[in-house]
């Protein structure tokens, strides 16, 4: 599933080619876009902007219309000039939008919802999100109050929950928990306040250098350590840490079956 890296570098490409531009023509697959656009149509709304809130993407139009989407698993944005040949076949499509210079077309998007500003403020799921820390007004303290109260979960649950911090998912909480030396099954409840504010601290670091200009699209937490080895821990069980050279392990949570790697030694 793509995380808020990836959907953040999306919703900045996407608002490049698009915000501005008004829309010359909209087609979609899916029976709930078609009857909206049907309604209150697409072509002649402005795109106002485009932008992310942790692994949601949303498509502000003039007039009050925002189209909400999630990738899951499979879910991709692509741009495309006008007549360029797209990369997937055209049975994968699920939402075009076409301006004069630019054609978006969303692949294989499994949630794809039309809202206001009003239905949008409603919609379960998005609207207990927590802080997104790729957001310009992220709030450390209400990520670290989020976790707290979050006691009862192990710590590589506690940073999947959208609802305590929105972004991360399963690489990051991996390497989020090895940079702070925390072993990702430790309950939320034995940490100290110090250790909680150096997570929130670390997820946002690492969000942040994996969007920046110049990260491209493979994620690097290691710090200038380049090819294979961009990962300190994620998918990299039996092999040896880094660090300290101790094999690292993988195991599934109990709650819900998502694996966390780690190191026994630099994660006790």
């Amino acid at each position: 599933m793509p995380e808020g890296d990836t959907i953040f570098r999306t919703a900045r490409t996407l608002h490049r080619a698009l915000a501005g531009e008004a829309v010359t023509r909209f087609e979609t697959v899916l029976p709930k876009l078609a009857r909206t656009d049907y309604d209150t149509p697409l072509a002649g709304r402005t795109v106002d902007s485009v932008e992310s809130r942790g692994k949601w993407l949303l498509m502000h139009f003039s007039g009050d219309l925002i189209l909400l989407t999630h990738m899951l698993m499979s879910g991709s944005w692509h741009i495309y000039r006008p007549g360029e040949k797209w990369q997937r076949h055209r049975s994968h499509m699920r939402i075009a939008i076409e301006t004069p210079p630019m054609l978006a077309v969303a692949f294989n998007v499994p949630v794809a919802e039309f809202h206001t500003a009003a239905s949008l403020a409603r919609r379960e799921g998005f609207n207990r999100l927590g802080p997104s820390p790729l957001a310009p007004d992220f709030s450390p303290a209400a990520a670290i109050a989020n976790l707290a109260a979050r006691g009862d979960l192990e710590l590589g649950l506690a940073l999947l929950d959208q609802t305590v911090l929105a972004g991360l998912g399963n690489v990051f909480k991996s390497e989020v928990a090895f940079a702070c030396g925390l072993n990702p099954f430790r309950k939320i409840a034995t940490l100290t306040k110090d250790q909680l504010s150096e997570l929130v601290v670390t997820a946002r670091k690492f969000l942040l250098a994996n969007v920046t200009e110049s990260s491209g699209h493979h994620r690097n937490t290691t710090r200038g350590i380049q090819g294979e080895e961009n990962l300190w821990v994620y998918g990299r069980a039996g092999q040896p840490c880094r660090r300290c050279a101790t094999p690292i392990r993988g195991q599934k949570h109990t709650a819900d079956a998502r694996i966390s790697f780690w190191c026994p030694l630099c994660q006790p």
